[in-house]
């Protein structure tokens, strides 16, 4: 049940703490796009089965692979990609700390 707190808390309200912040003017237009960077998880969709609860995210579905990890960390040099890049490494991070809780 706490892993469960966690890795939502991770997913949806640390994303909003983030935007308020470091972007206090439009943060709510960044706490959206930080939440829509959850639509990398539709990789999740490709995996059979779909979900299992113990299963780890990293480096099992595509986006999620240390390739993908890669390329979020190269879109942070450019600055119109940077708060999409924020989000999608602070996914893998969050997806990445609940791999560790399952161990």
């Amino acid at each position: 049940m706490l892993q469960l707190v966690i890795h939502y808390s991770l997913h949806f309200l640390v994303p909003g703490i983030i935007a308020w912040v470091f972007f206090k003017e439009n943060w709510k237009k960044v706490w959206l796009v930080l939440l829509a960077t959850m639509l990398v998880d539709l990789d999740h969709l490709l995996s059979n089965p779909i979900y299992l609860s113990n299963r780890c995210s990293i480096n099992f579905h595509i986006l999620h692979s240390h390739y993908a990890i890669l390329i979020y960390l190269l879109l942070l040099y450019f600055k119109k990609f940077r708060i999409i890049a924020v989000g999608l490494l602070f996914h893998m991070l969050t997806d990445f700390i609940d791999c560790l809780l399952m161990n």
